[in-house]
C-alpha cells in the first residue's frame, strides 16, 4: 500500500462508471447454481488483500475472518466456480509494529506457520477446497507477501497453485483465457515494487522496497493511536544541484506527508525498526529512511535506499515492467490508488504488444470497475478486487467474477456480507471473443 496501497487513502483520477445494466448471469453461491449456466463449471473468482496476520494485537483481518471462511466454503461447493484466484497480500509480513522482531529468531516458514495457526478456520477451509480439487486455487504474490517463497506457501497451503515471474511478483492468466491478466499491481508502485538494487551492500539479496519500512512505522502509529510526535522532524529545502536532487527532495516530501498522517511517539533518531528479515540485520530509525540535509539549500542525502530515484528505470527492467513509467510520475502517483489503476491501461490496453482485454488488480484496497478500450479499438475492462480487511475507506469483503459465455465475458464486482448475502457493486459485459 502507500498510502492507498499500504494503508488505504482516497482515490482520484477516474470518473465513476455509469450505472450498469443487470448481468445476464448474476453471480450467486446458492447450491442451485447460476441461472443459465446449469452445471457448467466456468466461473473465475478473484479476491485480494486478505492480509492474514500473525498476531491479533495488530492484524487487520479479524472480524472478517469468519465470513471469509464462509465465502470460501461456499466457493468450494458451487457447481459453477472453476477457479479462485488470490491476487496478492494473502499473508502479511509487512503490517507489523516497528519494534517487533518479525520472525522472532525463527525462519520464514515458521512465521508463515504462525500466521496459519492464528487464522486456522480460514486456512482449513482454503485447504479443504484445494484438497477436493473441484475448484483450482491460485495465489499471485502481493507486496505484503512478496518475500513468502513457494516452499513456505506450500507448507501451509499444500497443493495451492502459484503464479510467479520475478521474485516477489506474478501475473496470471487462467488456462484458456489469455485475454485476462491478474496481478496485484505493486509492480508499478515506486514504494512497493521489489527493489533488488538500493541496499545491495547493506542487505545483500534483499528486494524489500521503502514501502516495507513505511508500513512498519505506520503499523506502530496505528497501535499507538496516532499519537503526537515527540519532536518536530527536520525539514528539507530544495537545492540547485540537478535532477537527481530534485527527485530526492520529492521523495522526502512524500515520506514527510506520510509520517505527518501517521505519527509515532518515538524520536526521529531512535532505532525503533527491528529487521532481521531478507538480509537486513540492523535496527533503524526514521532518520535512516527519510532524506536529510546538513544545511538549508545543501545536498540531500539518505542512509537507506540511497540513490533509489536514479535506479528506477533499471528496477523496472528487472521487474519486467512492459511500458516504463517516468520516475517523476512514479513518485508523484505513488500515494494514489488511481495511479495504480491507470497502469492497467498503460501496461495492457494501450500497449500494442499486449492482447489483454480484462485486467484485474488488487493492491489499492479500492474496488472499482472501469471500462476502457484497447490500442486496436476493442472493448476492454479494468477491475480492482478491493480488500477483506476489517476497516477500509471503501467497501470491504469485495470480489470479482468473470463468466465466459457465448463469445462474451460477463464481469461482476460484488460485496460479501456478514450474513452471507451478496451485493452487486457493478457488472459489465465485454464482447467479441
Amino acid at each position: 500500500m502507500i498510502l492507498s496501497a499500504l494503508l488505504c487513502t482516497a482515490s482520484g483520477g477516474f470518473a465513476s462508471a455509469p450505472e450498469a445494466a443487470p448481468s445476464k448471469y448474476p453471480f450467486t453461491l446458492d447450491q442451485g447454481g447460476i441461472p443459465g449456466l446449469g452445471g457448467e463449471r466456468s466461473v473465475i473468482v478473484v479476491i485480494s488483500d486478505i492480509h492474514l496476520g500473525m498476531d491479533d494485537r495488530y492484524a487487520e483481518t479479524q472480524k472478517n475472518r469468519a465470513p471469509l471462511a464462509d465465502f470460501v466454503r461456499k466457493i468450494g461447493r458451487s457447481p459453477n466456480v472453476r477457479e479462485l484466484v488470490i491476487a496478492g497480500d494473502f499473508l502479511d509480513e509487512w503490517f507489523i509494529p516497528a519494534g517487533t522482531d518479525t520472525y522472532a529468531g525463527k525462519t520464514q516458514k515458521e512465521f508463515v506457520q504462525a500466521v496459519a495457526a492464528n487464522n486456522r478456520e480460514v486456512v482449513d477451509v482454503f485447504n479443504s477446497v484445494i484438497g477436493e480439487g473441484k475448484v483450482k486455487v491460485t495465489h499471485v504474490p502481493g507486496n505484503h507477501d512478496l518475500l513468502v517463497d513457494s516452499e513456505s506457501m506450500q507448507t501451509v497451503f499444500p497443493g495451492i497453485a502459484e503464479a510467479r515471474d520475478v521474485r516477489g511478483l506474478g501475473t496470471y492468466s487462467p488456462e484458456g483465457h489469455s485475454e485476462i491478466a491478474i496481478e496485484h499491481g505493486h509492480r508499478y508502485n515506486f514504494f512497493c515494487a521489489p527493489d533488488p538494487l538500493s541496499n545491495r551492500e547493506i542487505a545483500p539479496g534483499s528486494i524489500l522496497p521503502p514501502g516495507y519500512f513505511f508500513t512498519r512505522i505506520a503499523t506502530l502509529s496505528v497501535v499507538e493511536g496516532k499519537p503526537e510526535p515527540s519532536k518536530i522532524r527536520p525539514a528539507i529545502t530544495p537545492n540547485s544541484l540537478g535532477e537527481s536532487q530534485d527527485l530526492e527532495y520529492l521523495y522526502w516530501k512524500i515520506w514527510d506527508a506520510l509520517m505527518t498522517e501517521l505519527p509515532i511517539k518515538e524520536d526521529f533518531e531512535e532505532k525503533i525498526i527491528r529487521t532481521n528479515i531478507d538480509g537486513f540485520t540492523q535496527d533503524y530509525a526514521m532518520s535512516d529512511l527519510m532524506p536529510r540535509q546538513a544545511q538549508a539549500g545543501g545536498r540531500i542525502d539518505v542512509n537507506l535506499f540511497k540513490g533509489i530515484q536514479d535506479t528506477w528505470s533499471e528496477r523496472q527492467a528487472l521487474n519486467e515492467v512492459a511500458v516504463k513509467i517516468p520516475v517523476r510520475e512514479a513518485l508523484v502517483k505513488s500515494a494514489s490508488a488511481a495511479g495504480t489503476d491507470e497502469q492497467a491501461v498503460v501496461q495492457y490496453f494501450h500497449n500494442p504488444a499486449s492482447d489483454k482485454r480484462i485486467v484485474i488488480f488488487g493492491h489499492s484496497h479500492e474496488s472499482r470497475m472501469i471500462p476502457s478500450e484497447t490500442h486496436d479499438g476493442k472493448k476492454a475492462l479494468y477491475v480492482n478486487s478491493g480488500t477483506w480487511i476489517d476497516k477500509n475507506a471503501t467497501p470491504t469483503m469485495t470480489f470479482v467474477t468473470v463468466i465466459p459465455k457465448d463469445g462474451e465475458r460477463h464481469v461482476g464486482l460484488y460485496q460479501y456480507a456478514h450474513d452471507g448475502s451478496i451485493g452487486t457493486l457493478d457488472t459489465m459485459e465485454v464482447p467479441g471473443f
